[in-house]
């Protein structure tokens, strides 16, 4: 492993805890719409991102599919397999190419099962996720299709550092769980106002600010359980503060 910091909850590790982990990680590329495990498979890795983005789906049996969270450079994907799990009902999909570290599963379990560092981290990471996953549900439900848009552009930048995000309308679409076309007059509507642009499957955020005031309370929410229960970061991926607990 040679840049652990990139992934938040990597670096926030006691250096001995990572030295345990070094070997067994592997860094691997992950393709924009690759999918990294499907629902109710064995899951054989966890993966650690480091510059891409994954989409967790859950699919209808008509082949509906709706994101209900997505995990950056702030997460993991895989929690089943420390919360004693073998299998998800979820897919994950890559929305954002880049690369992740991916950990055996029997190396996780193990680290996992001493009750120290990295067991207390996975723990927090978990709660903040599934206040995602909550939110998600409740923004589907009750918000504008602009509304879930500006928050998943949000979500997304957070996870990334650059204000460019590659994705077409459609996958958005399917990720939102909307018709395209809703997508389209959503998106068309931010462009019209000079807050994003898109050109050919790529958008790009112009004006943050604007962005973040005509989206829902939900993307607040969200954001503010991640920096609650997770080691906060300065402007060079370095963890800050207080790290009781994540030793061992």
């Amino acid at each position: 492993m040679q840049q652990p910091v990139r992934n938040h909850l990597l670096a926030a590790l006691r250096p001995r805890v990572l030295e345990r982990l070094s070997p067994q990680f592997e860094s691997v590329p992950l393709s924009l719409g690759e999918v990294i495990y499907e629902a109710g498979a064995p899951l054989s890795h966890v993966y650690f991102p480091i510059n891409s983005i994954v989409s967790l789906l859950r699919v209808m049996e008509d082949g509906a599919s709706a994101e209900i969270a997505v995990v950056g450079n702030e997460g993991v994907v895989g929690v089943a397999l420390f919360l004693g799990g073998q299998t998800t009902p979820s897919r994950a999909l890559v929305q954002s190419a880049g690369l992740a570290y991916r950990l055996p599963s029997e190396s996780l379990r193990a680290e996992f099962g001493r009750i120290g560092g990295l067991h207390n981290l996975l723990l927090r990471y978990t709660q903040a996720l599934l206040t995602q996953m909550a939110q998600t549900a409740v923004c589907n439900r009750h918000h504008t299709v602009d509304q879930q848009l500006c928050r998943w552009l949000l979500l997304s930048l957070d996870r990334l550092s650059s204000s460019e995000l590659t994705m077409t309308q459609e996958l958005i679409a399917n990720m939102l769980g909307v018709r395209r076309e809703g997508v389209t007059e959503a998106a068309g509507k931010l462009q019209s106002s000079g807050i994003i642009r898109y050109s050919r499957g790529v958008i790009t955020v112009v004006d943050r600010p604007q962005l973040e005031a005509r989206v829902c309370e939900c993307y607040e929410v969200v954001k503010k359980e991640f920096d609650r229960l997770l080691p906060v970061r300065d402007t060079v991926g370095t963890p800050k503060g207080d790290h009781r607990g994540l030793d061992a």
